[in-house]
């Protein structure tokens, strides 16, 4: 087998066991305290926010006006919607302003 493979094989064992490994503690506990489930809860949030923030700190006038649109887009719409404006507006906008 070629390395790639191995890497590939190596990364998905490590993430599953990664994903397996927290659900097991959990489920260990009776009860989790408050605030351990609200740190938790903040996770998602936290995740989001290290794969947005690098982008948009490198992001040029097009990807501006896809973050601005898509996040106004948010406060009314669905996740769907959010999704197709900012990515209609990031086309458009590469496709006109450059």
């Amino acid at each position: 087998m070629s390395t790639t493979l191995w890497i590939i094989i190596a990364g998905a064992i490590a993430t599953y066991l990664t994903r397996i490994g927290g659900h097991l503690v959990i489920s260990r506990f009776e009860n989790i305290h408050p605030r351990v489930e609200a740190g938790l809860n903040a996770v998602p949030a936290a995740v989001l926010t290290t794969l947005v923030a690098p982008a948009a700190l490198g992001a040029g006038p097009a990807e501006w006006a896809a973050l601005i649109v898509a996040g106004l887009v948010s406060l009314r719409g669905g996740l769907m919607a959010m999704f197709l404006a900012g990515a209609a507006v990031l086309v458009l906008a590469r496709q006109f302003v450059g």
